[in-house]
């Protein structure tokens, strides 16, 4: 047993998402990311005297959708609270946020693992605002502020330490951006800051039920660096443990170009952060309507689409999976199923030629010329015989992309693609391609099989390219029987 086999390590993640919503939580400046600095500001965002905060009814709406995608308890009474620190990037010196009732209460995320699906429970999504964004120049002592960030809204995910691996860390991330990305409510784009991850790592004996001392590490900006940094510290804790020193509770920084954590700050007295609610904001009810409505406009979501896949169409999992990771691609899909019944040949279409082609281009689905009842109508050319499976994806599909007010068939009529299946032409080809090449037929007879893919060949040319393979494959074997 390895060193590594005697520990269990322990994580649980917290998530934050930016909503992509037009104004911020309490204000109607705008959220818009890559503006110049300071310019996505008002008098509320900058903690004016007076100025009165108004909440954002839709960065609500929002956080209800990612409550009801992870089956979640959605909080009805909602209030906010005042989370009070001092940052220079947070104006007014205290946060906006949810602290005892938070708008999502409980929920799971399925994720994918080597030994099958397993559940990790969610401990609630609480709704806050985001700060500001300090940076700093090279050889500059000053520290420099850009407040457009600050007072976007934010949801906050936080899991239980159910998490047992840096891979399932990895599937866990890798989910959460998903699905909201398919509820339209972040773009999950960790390295534009839009979606970041705090993780907490400790470790166990095997067998114990009790955790041991947990480290908190910050500035992620990809999910494999959560996972880099995740790796890290549970080799790092397990050094420690081994070596008889003491795991001192800290934040602590990852760096991605070292692939190590250093410590940041002690955790071991907790901050005082006087929690107490938000006197400028009204609690927020949710109405039966108000949900009903939410709920119905909720999206079909990717583990009801990999199951449509799967149950109603008969894709492998492999496909479905390949399929629903993205949206846009899955609705697609969805839409070819419609206009054809080969729904493997449709996943095939997809996985293949028309996500190549967009990869090759970095073109969005949404951008695609080619509608899913032409690609559908392309897999009934290829299932009726009248085009082969090379001139539709060589010739035709290009064609069809330069030409989407076209039809596959007009294509395939205006290239002369058509296949001849008249067994009365093609067997008068195939004595002619036999009658010329005596010798071979003979190898042939004397049990040179493989003689017959070079009769194919001849017949192919001959037909310039138009003889069915099958057809061609049947009748040619006959004939170089009885010859």
């Amino acid at each position: 047993m390895s060193v590594r086999d005697k520990y269990q390590p322990v994580i649980g993640l917290e998530v934050h998402c930016q909503l992509l919503t037009q104004s911020k939580a309490f204000a109607p400046d705008s959220t818009e990311f890559g503006n110049l600095p300071n310019t996505n500001v008002s008098v509320i965002t900058l903690a004016h005297p007076g100025a009165l905060p108004k909440a954002n009814k839709k960065a609500v709406e929002f956080s209800i959708k990612i409550g009801l995608a992870l089956d979640s308890e959605i909080n009805r009474y909602n209030y906010f609270d005042r989370k009070n620190y001092f940052y220079p990037d947070l104006p007014k010196g205290y946060q906006i946020t949810q602290d005892k009732e938070p708008i999502c209460k409980g929920g799971q995320v399925h994720i994918k693992t080597s030994e099958g699906e397993k559940v990790i429970k969610l401990n609630r999504i609480h709704m806050e605002e985001d700060s500001g964004k300090s940076m700093h120049i090279n050889e500059e002592h000053d520290t420099l502020v850009d407040y457009n960030r600050a007072g976007v809204p934010l949801i906050e995910i936080v899991s239980e330490p159910d998490l047992r691996s840096s891979d399932e860390a990895y599937a866990f991330l890798t989910e959460i951006r998903k699905l909201v990305r398919y509820l339209e409510i972040c773009d999950g784009n960790m390295e534009e800051g839009s979606m970041r991850c705090d993780a907490n790592i400790s470790i166990m004996k095997k067998g114990s039920t009790v955790y041991g001392k947990k480290v908190e590490v910050k500035n992620m900006n990809s999910i494999r660096n959560v996972q880099r940094a995740i790796e890290f510290e549970i080799n790092r804790l397990i050094e420690l443990e081994e070596a008889g020193e003491p795991i001192v509770s800290e934040t602590r920084n990852f760096d991605a170009g070292s692939g190590t954590t250093s410590a940041l700050r002690s955790k071991e007295e907790l901050n005082d952060y006087r929690y107490h609610p938000e006197p400028d904001l009204q609690p927020i009810l949710v109405s039966e309507e108000w949900l009903q409505s939410i709920k119905a406009s909720m999206p079909a979501l990717p583990r009801e689409l990999l199951l449509k896949f799967t149950s109603n169409y008969g894709l492998p999992e492999y496909d479905a999976t390949v399929l629903t990771d993205n949206k846009e691609i899955a609705l697609y899909f969805d839409e070819i199923c419609k206009s054809t019944s080969n729904y493997k040949a449709a996943s095939n279409w997809m996985m293949g030629p028309v996500k190549s082609y967009l990869n090759e281009l970095t073109l969005h689905i949404n951008n695609f010329s080619v509608k899913p009842a032409q690609i559908a109508d392309l897999i009934a050319l290829i299932d009726s015989k009248k085009v082969s499976h090379s001139a539709a994806q060589q010739t035709i599909f290009p064609e069809l992309i330069n030409n989407p007010s076209k039809t596959p068939l007009q294509i395939a009529e205006e290239k002369n693609l058509i296949q001849e299946s008249d067994e009365g032409m093609l067997v008068g080809i195939i004595n002619e391609v036999i009658s010329k090449n005596p010798a071979k037929v003979a190898e042939y007879k004397g049990g040179k099989k493989g003689v017959l893919q070079m009769f194919m060949g001849d017949v192919m040319k001959l037909s310039k390219g138009k003889a069915d393979p099958r057809a061609t494959s049947a009748l040619l074997a006959k004939a170089l029987e009885e010859a």
